[in-house]
């Protein structure tokens, strides 16, 4: 067992790897998109290639984070039930999951998309767009995206089961902190209140005029 959890700690690394490099692709994407956007307003112009680049770093940020997405319990979540059980059971919840669902349409989805993109490469197919970019580093994506996903769903079971065994902490409990979501709710909440504190300071000066002409 301490075997399996030497092998997860390596696939998370992998993991993580990936995903802080997947953020500097979001830096990226974000450049290339202001940038499309600036010349195509200011100068009335516009590069398929350039557009398709940002297509495809879109495509590499949600196929490439996936596993480490999991890695950090960050994937939705729908266990109303579950929620309510001893820890112990919906662990053993999160490994039906993962064997029965997680890992047999990771595997099907990287299965399948292997002959397409070899069928693209092996044709060097190009955009149909004119000034477009080849088409198989795109396709590659979606099977090297799953298979990590699958690396990722490998090292989560492992998890799992040394936790059962006393082995290693629970494997879905998010790092300590508040989440994405919980970060955003208080950001819009904050907002709000900020807004509503505006107008009700607005809204008296707008009234004295009125008052002193009675």
């Amino acid at each position: 067992m301490r075997i399996l959890l030497a092998l997860s700690r390596g696939i998370d690394a992998i993991s993580l790897w990936v995903g802080k490099a997947t953020m500097w692709i979001t830096l990226i994407v974000v450049i290339i998109s202001a940038g499309n956007a600036v010349v195509r307003k200011v100068f009335n112009t516009s590069s398929n290639a350039w557009l398709e680049v940002q297509w495809y770093m879109f495509g590499a940020i949600f196929l490439l984070a996936a596993g480490y997405t999991l890695l950090r319990n960050e994937h939705v979540r729908v266990d109303v039930l579950a929620a309510k059980l001893p820890q112990r059971k919906q662990v053993y919840i999160e490994i039906f999951g993962v064997l029965f669902f997680l890992l047999p349409a990771a595997i099907m989805i990287m299965w399948l998309s292997w002959p397409m993109f070899m069928d693209s490469y092996l044709t060097n197919e190009q955009s149909s767009n004119s000034g477009g970019l080849v088409r198989w580093p795109v396709k590659l994506l979606i099977p090297v995206g799953f298979a990590l996903l699958v690396a990722a769903g490998i090292s989560h079971l492992i998890k799992c089961v040394g936790f059962l065994r006393g082995l290693c902490p629970d494997p879905r409990q998010r790092e300590e902190g508040k989440t994405a979501e919980e970060e955003l709710a208080e950001q819009i909440a904050r907002e709000a209140l900020g807004r509503t504190g505006v107008a009700a300071t607005s809204t008296p000066d707008s009234a004295n005029p009125s008052q002193g002409n009675r």
